[in-house]
């Protein structure tokens, strides 16, 4: 069980490292879809602009001279006449110009797209292949996981059958707290060890998302998950979060960038608390205990933060 707990914790960071690359592989493409778009705008601007100067190019050609210098000066029956001709022809020259340099901007604005273009295509590949590699590992550890789960099958459905008691208990336990409005942070949990201090937090107002979160107890871990069908562990707190309108990153690591700082003596139902150097992420949901997705071939359940998790702890955050 030690060694399955291990592979649990590299399994975790591992589809944490998967949703971060999906994330980023996201945004390369719209970025990729927007250059596209921009350069086909460009591609038509520049079209229509070489018409223009090839229609304006034959006319000058074409025409009986009308607009050269010997033919306005011939021709102009007097000297405003002849001035102002001049005057005409100096401006058709002018948009000549004009043409031409809208021509060539549009040149450059094409090729210096087109290098964007691959270097995003570049980068996208190298995501794609980030992915299937963290992809590849978590294959390879939930292979070595299921080999000892196998091994000891009959021990562990003795276990999770006692556990399935303990949360059944702990949730009614929770139930009557909240139909009581007792649900609070009044217990005063002691620091952990190395634990940096922090400044007092604001109130929390979201202690009713821990009601949310109790509706998906039971739930199963799917890596990679963020829906009622299966979460993992980030997939879960954002999509709770999400039921009132508070828009978290599916990343244990960035969702510790959200909110304010709080300590361990201070939580309140709601607080986000992160374990395993950041690697895991759960739901504070008061009493000293909170609500996770643990790993794969667990449910979303209740834990201690006393216990195993305590000197995984690492800090806690309040969504303000």
């Amino acid at each position: 069980m030690g060694q399955i707990s291990q592979l649990d914790v590299s399994l975790e960071r591992a589809i944490e490292a998967y949703d971060l690359a999906n994330q980023r592989l996201a945004g390369i493409r719209h970025d990729l879809s927007m250059n596209t778009q921009n350069l086909v705008v460009a591609k038509r601007s520049l079209k229509h602009a070489q018409r223009q100067l090839s229609s304006r190019l034959i006319d000058l050609y074409t025409s009986d001279g009308q607009d050269s210098t010997l033919a306005v000066l011939l021709g102009s029956s007097s000297l405003d006449e002849m001035l102002s001709n001049m005057d005409a022809a100096d401006r058709l020259s002018q948009q000549d110009a004009v043409v031409l340099k809208q021509v060539v901007t549009l040149r450059r604005e094409i090729q210096q797209r087109q290098h964007r273009l691959k270097h995003a295509h570049a980068v996208q590949s190298q995501v794609v292949a980030e992915r299937a590699a963290a992809k590849a590992s978590v294959e390879s550890q939930l292979s070595q996981r299921r080999s000892l789960l196998s091994s000891i099958r009959g021990e562990i459905a003795r276990l999770q059958a006692q556990e399935q008691a303990r949360q059944a208990a702990l949730k009614q336990q929770l139930q009557a707290q909240m139909a009581s409005q007792q649900v609070s942070s009044s217990t005063p949990l002691a620091p952990t060890i190395g634990e940096a201090p922090v400044a007092a937090a604001p109130p929390s107002h979201y202690g009713g998302v821990v009601g949310i979160a109790m509706r998906y107890l039971g739930v199963p871990y799917v890596w990679g998950g963020a829906s009622p069908s299966g979460f993992d562990c980030s997939g879960f707190t954002m999509y709770v979060y999400a039921q009132v309108g508070v828009s978290l990153p599916h990343n244990a690591a960035a969702q510790y960038g959200m909110g304010v700082p709080v300590s361990r003596s201070d939580l309140q139902p709601g607080d986000l608390v992160f374990f395993y150097g950041l690697g895991h992420v759960g739901l504070y949901i008061g009493g000293g205990s909170f609500i996770h997705a643990p790993h794969t071939g667990d449910v979303v359940k209740i834990s201690s933060l006393s216990g195993g998790y305590a000197s995984a702890y690492v800090g806690a955050r309040r969504i303000t």
